[in-house]
């Protein structure tokens, strides 16, 4: 039924659990499975505020700690997959917008099923644009499903 599963990831518990649903598919239907993260500066202000022990509002990171930070959730989504006993498992981080660089990546790898988790970090920017996992959902050539 799969060919090809993606996940968008942004650190949340929901977007762990969406990898979890994800790998499980994997699994079933001998799916790959990539992980995208796109990095921007709110998240990354979340992780290096919360690793430096201030509030995340307060800095704006630089370019590089944006790349660290979103490394560090890719290697956290590749930890939850492992131990969801998915190893075989490619990553993405492209920069821009998240929901369009999630779309423009399942068309490249060609998915045929994208996974979200409907719960992320980006609660401010969401109350503005709108959440990534509505846009994924609205705009998706393919199968979508969002995770609590």
């Amino acid at each position: 039924m799969f060919k090809e599963i993606i996940v968008g990831i942004d650190g949340s518990p929901s977007s762990h659990q969406a990898i979890r649903i994800a790998c499980d598919l994997s699994r079933k239907y001998d799916a790959g499975l990539t992980l995208i993260h796109v990095p921007h500066a709110e998240a990354a202000a979340y992780a290096v505020g919360a690793a430096a022990g201030y509030h995340a509002l307060t800095t704006i990171p630089s370019f590089e700690q944006v790349e660290a930070a979103g490394q560090q959730i890719l290697d956290a989504g590749l930890a939850v997959a492992e131990k969801a006993g998915c190893t075989d498992v490619n990553t993405l981080m492209p920069h821009g917008d998240a929901a369009t660089e999630i779309l423009a990546s399942a068309e490249e790898v060609g998915a045929d099923l994208i996974v979200t988790g409907r719960r992320g970090l980006s609660r401010i920017s969401s109350l503005v644009l709108g959440s990534t996992t509505q846009r994924v959902s609205h705009l998706a050539k393919c199968a979508c499903l969002s995770v609590i």
